[in-house]
């Protein structure tokens, strides 16, 4: 495999994650501002962004090892519940 088709394979992986937390981190504002939450927001975007990446991806990544194989739907449940859970951190969404 040469190195053009290793990192368009490796990109295509992590594609949803990239999708996802993008979305998650554009829509996190206008969600606040619909639930007229009063909490400050404790990052920038590039911040959720970037850590909502890492962890869809590890998901991912996790789930081709234990799968064996990419694009398993329980796989992108896992990455979606994972990131989900890791905005909400984020957002400290246990406060009320």
């Amino acid at each position: 495999m040469t190195t053009y088709l290793l990192a368009d394979h490796l990109l295509n992986l992590v594609a949803p994650a990239a999708m996802v937390a993008l979305l998650m981190a554009v829509f996190s504002r206008a969600f606040s501002v619909f639930f007229k939450s009063k909490r400050p927001v404790t990052q920038a975007r590039t911040a959720h962004l970037a850590i909502n990446f890492a962890v869809g991806a590890c998901v991912l990544m996790v789930g081709l090892a234990l799968l064996g194989r990419d694009g398993k739907m329980l796989t992108y449940v896992a990455m979606v519940i994972a990131m989900a859970a890791s905005q909400w951190h984020q957002l400290r969404g246990w406060r009320p």
